[in-house]
């Protein structure tokens, strides 16, 4: 007897758990309800692709062209945030280290149709390679922008500060205990 109620206990609570997975499940919109073909793809791609290189060739005035009235860059850190013109003044900075500065990407692009990420976006995954004090440093990075009527609104960028620093020989040394 204590074995039968052990079996329909056990067999309760695994079909509670079966149905709320089925209920969490149908909460999570599907894909195709929530992201479509970008209708402005090529313009949209050629927008970010042309900050990048402006960026990287250091004309500061047509990235500056390229950017929305209220830009913003997140990243690469989750605490780090930057508007348009703080971009580009640490860009302006960056020239004076960075030498033979080239950047080499790919972009693919979607729209998201409802929610607080609204709108088109273009993915970037590429390297920016530059020297700094006479070392070659290439850095792999990922960008998602937002663009809105062909100016950049958004920007996340993901990138690994630590493999810079260590390139540049320095070094991490664990807190004393």
């Amino acid at each position: 007897m204590k074995s039968t109620i052990q079996f329909y206990l056990l067999f309760a609570a695994f079909m509670l758990m079966a149905s709320t997975a089925k209920l969490q499940a149908q909460a999570q919109p599907r894909y195709k309800d929530m992201v479509v073909e970008n209708p402005t793809a090529e313009a949209d791609m050629q927008v970010v692709g042309d900050y990048i290189n402006a960026i990287v060739s250091g004309d500061l005035a047509k990235a500056k062209s390229l950017l929305g009235d209220k830009f913003m860059l997140y990243g690469p850190s989750a605490a780090d945030s930057s508007n348009a013109q703080k971009e580009l003044t640490s860009w302006a900075e960056n020239y004076k280290t960075h030498m033979n500065r080239k950047v080499e990407f790919i972009t693919q692009t979607f729209k998201v149709l409802s929610g607080n990420l609204q709108g088109n976006w273009v993915s970037m995954w590429g390297t920016y390679s530059c020297t700094i004090d006479g070392k070659n440093i290439a850095i792999p990075f990922q960008s998602t922008s937002r663009v809105e009527n062909g100016k950049i609104t958004r920007t996340s960028i993901y990138f690994d500060n630590l493999s810079v620093l260590t390139k540049l020989g320095y070094t991490l040394t664990p807190p004393k205990k």
